[in-house]
């Protein structure tokens, strides 16, 4: 499934195609970055939220593109 990415204030924002997930990329004030998964409880697997920190901006890239490989699904179930 893609994924479609936004910007937002102060952010850049994955929204998985079904609209049941979005992942959000920040940084925040003391230089870290933070990413947060948010998944829907409509979800077809369930509601779901993580939140994690890095200390540099591709770190946080990282768990971006491991999330999003992670927490997509097949759309042929979606």
């Amino acid at each position: 499934m893609a994924w479609d990415e936004t910007d937002v204030v102060g952010a850049t924002e994955w929204t998985r195609s079904d609209g049941y997930a979005t992942i959000r990329l920040r940084e925040r004030h003391d230089g870290s970055w933070a990413v947060r998964l948010d998944r829907l409880f409509q979800a077809p697997e369930g509601q779901l939220y993580r939140r994690e920190t890095a200390p540099a901006e591709d770190a946080a890239r990282a768990v971006v593109e491991r999330w999003r490989t992670e927490y997509d699904v097949d759309e042929s179930t979606a």
